[in-house]
């Protein structure tokens, strides 16, 4: 009876344990740490062997090189590389082959096919070199055979599913974009269907209205009252025309600019009355179709704050490539005096920013010194 209480308790922490696991484990830096660990354990079976024959090493100075080989690992996907030379130095020094099945793997897996095979030719040549000479455990005209019997096949295998895994990776990649296109195309099919419905009911009204406001301006003609009717007239005139222009051709047009529209922006910008200095690395033409809409987006919404809020001050607009980040940084000094009407302004422009932003796993924050204000924009490259 006393254990009752218990159980539920027990459940939540399994269940959070569970969570914790999955969350950690679908993380790439543990799975190379499970990566590493396993190749240690897997070389630890062969200690005695490697401390009494192989190099006359004892056991924890056989650990300790089994240990530092393995941390090769934790980087195999930045650097390869490293874990296989690694590998073959242990193959040539402690005939050990564990590590090179996982740096073959992680070669394949991380550089492609061109980089497994010549990877897997190295190591098969290295070896039988070293077979070749003196020292090898066994003697060599007795197990040639199965020396390669047993050299040939951990290589082809390390990097043939390197090599599978490296092609599904591609793959499901290109299914990824391919969602993010179909996403984007989504949207942007609503946004004309939207623009078409409010064209259609809000411009069947404000025709209306146009129309309702001249015959009482022709009406009132002759009262005191026909300059306010001729005013109402051409308000509702230039509301439908605003329609039109913004909701309309917004619904219609094709697709947002990407990186290639930043000068034409930067240039209309000038023309306005803002200066715009923009700085864009070359490799910002490399981005995917919706990563490039979305820095077209963040630098006009911020091209569009300053010139409301801080008329007449260069803009500085730096577009650069990160590793595997972008970074868009957009500053403008401050006016040295408060305009005396406030501009007009919905006050969503950055909310709606920093919303595209996060929708593309980046981040935005927009902040204001004592002299200038800058926004600055962090997105994957994709």
């Amino acid at each position: 009876m006393h254990l009752l209480p218990s159980v539920p308790g027990w459940n939540r922490a399994v269940a959070c344990g569970r969570r914790l696991a999955e969350g950690w484990g679908a993380s790439p830096r543990a799975q190379d740490a499970v990566a590493a660990l396993s190749c240690l354990g897997l070389m630890a079976l062969d200690l005695p062997g490697l401390a009494a024959a192989d190099n006359s090493l004892n056991g924890w100075q056989a650990a300790l090189v089994l240990t530092a080989g393995c941390t090769t690992l934790l980087v195999r996907r930045r650097m390869p590389w490293a874990a296989y030379l690694t590998a073959l130095l242990f193959i040539g020094w402690l005939h050990e082959l564990t590590l090179i099945q996982f740096a073959l793997y992680s070669v394949g897996r991380n550089r492609g096919r061109r980089a497994a095979v010549l990877a897997t030719t190295g190591y098969v040549a290295f070896a039988l070199a070293v077979f070749c000479l003196p020292g090898w455990p066994e003697p060599k005209a007795a197990t040639l055979s199965a020396f390669l019997s047993l050299i040939v096949p951990i290589g082809v295998l390390a990097s043939a599913v390197g090599i599978a895994a490296h092609r599904h990776d591609l793959v499901r990649e290109l299914e990824a974009r391919r969602a993010e296109t179909a996403v984007l195309n989504a949207v942007q099919q609503e946004r004309t269907s939207v623009a078409r419905d409010v064209h259609d009911f809000v411009g069947r009204e404000l025709t209306l209205l146009t129309v309702r406001s001249e015959v009482l301006s022709m009406r009132a003609r002759e009262t005191p009252y026909a300059k306010d009717f001729e005013e109402l007239s051409d308000t509702a005139r230039r509301a439908h025309l605003v329609l039109n222009e913004i909701i309309v051709q917004r619904g219609e047009r094709a697709s947002t600019p990407g990186v290639e529209g930043l000068a034409a922006l930067a240039e209309e910008s000038g023309r306005a009355g803002s200066p715009v200095r923009l700085t864009m690395d070359p490799q910002a033409h490399a981005l995917s179709p919706l990563r490039q809409a979305a820095v077209y987006r963040v630098v006009q919404e911020c091209l569009t704050n300053a010139a409301k809020h801080a008329r007449g001050e260069t803009i500085e607009v730096s577009i650069r490539t990160d590793g595997p980040h972008l970074r868009i940084a957009v500053s403008n000094g401050l006016p040295a005096r408060t305009p005396g009407r406030a501009p007009v302004s919905a006050g969503s422009g950055t909310a709606s920013m920093a919303e595209r932003v996060r929708s593309l796993g980046g981040t935005l924050t927009a902040c204001r010194g004592e002299d200038a204000y800058e926004v600055v924009a962090t997105l994957p490259r994709g």
